[in-house]
């Protein structure tokens, strides 16, 4: 029986494009101890590492699977009335059960801007918000 044969790979364009391994979206908001505790207490991330400047905490790296997220204290150096989120919609991609995963979103404090449901376009999602109004939507990966 012959050995079946590796497809070529693509030839690359010169100068090469970016190729980028990894994106980890960094968010600035209001409250850095509240949305901590949101991340962490109601969607389930855990904290990947903390940075402090003199005792305070200034920001989190997050992890939730192989997805990260950091969050960063604002400054307020652009003015406390600087709108968070406007514009932003973060998508994580899961292989969970949706129904079951927004069940205990929501058992811990969570609330759903969309239960799940079929989009248009065959994903299944369902979409909440994060104090700072970001918006999230967590997508169920199919078969």
């Amino acid at each position: 029986m012959a050995t079946p044969r590796k497809p070529k790979r693509p030839v690359r364009k010169k100068p090469e494009s970016f190729r980028a391994r990894e994106l980890t979206p960094s968010l600035t908001v209001n409250d850095l101890k509240q949305s901590l505790a949101w991340y962490e207490g109601v969607l389930g991330f855990h904290v990947e590492d903390r940075w402090e400047t003199d005792g305070a905490l200034r920001g989190v790296a997050l992890r939730a699977g192989t997805a990260k997220l950091m969050l960063t204290q604002d400054d307020w150096a652009r003015g406390r009335e600087r709108h968070k989120g406007e514009g932003v919609r973060l998508w994580f991609s899961t292989a969970q059960k949706l129904e079951d995963l927004a069940a205990e979103i929501t058992a811990r404090g969570g609330r759903l801007d969309h239960e799940p449901r079929t989009m248009p376009w065959g994903d299944r999602t369902f979409a909440l918000s994060d104090p700072d109004g970001y918006q999230l939507t967590i997508a169920q990966q199919t078969p």
